[in-house]
Formats: C-alpha cells, sequence, structure tokens
C-alpha cells in the first residue's frame, strides 16, 4: 500500500504528540516527587505544633476590670 502525503504527515503527526505526552508526563512525574521531598522535608524539620492554653480569669478580677 502506498503512503501519500496526508498519510504520512498524519503519522509522523502522532508521533509527535505521543512523544511530547511522554516527555510532559515524564517531567510532571519528576515534579511531584521533588515537591513531595520537600514536603517530607520541611514536616521534618517544623516543630511539632503545641497547643496555647490560656487559663480563665478568676470572677473576682474580671469584675474588677
Amino acid at each position: 500500500m502506498k503512503l501519500t502525503l496526508l498519510d504520512r504527515w498524519a503519522v509522523s503527526s502522532q508521533q509527535r504528540a505521543r512523544r511530547n505526552a511522554m516527555v510532559a508526563t515524564t517531567r510532571l512525574t519528576q515534579l511531584r516527587s521533588e515537591r513531595r521531598e520537600v514536603e517530607e522535608y520541611l514536616a521534618a524539620r517544623s516543630a511539632p505544633a503545641v497547643p496555647v492554653v490560656v487559663p480563665p480569669t478568676p470572677p473576682r478580677l474580671a469584675a474588677q476590670r
């Protein structure tokens, strides 16, 4: 079967599109991996959250204010 110029263009275009998609997918996977590493690093370095407890003011002192 003889391929016409249009047929060759269609095949070539499809191959380029697939290649671009593979390159983009690979790059996005790398970025996700890097982002995950940074998040894990920052989580390991951050101090655990400590709740601040403020004791209630005794009623006697609250009335004087």
